[in-house]
């Protein structure tokens, strides 16, 4: 009766560990969700690129800071 018992939780035991294994698998293979990106603006002043939403933007033009807005003509 102790061998039987001993080969039933044994089988249950690989039964569990193969289970986890290929769910592991199946995750890891599994696409990751690209990163959502951000449109890229460059300044008008000195040329540094930034995302448009930390820019400042005047008549259609961009700026990465108000003092770069300032020292532009028009």
């Amino acid at each position: 009766m102790g061998k039987l018992l001993t080969i039933v939780l044994g089988l249950l035991l690989a039964y569990w560990i193969l289970k986890r294994f290929g769910k592991a698998i199946a995750r890891r293979d599994e696409p990751s969700a690209p990163a959502a990106g951000e449109d890229m603006v460059r300044c008008l002043h000195c040329g540094v690129h930034l995302p448009r939403s930390e820019s400042i933007m005047e008549g259609g033009k961009f700026f990465c800071s108000p003092e770069h807005r300032k020292r532009q003509p028009g």
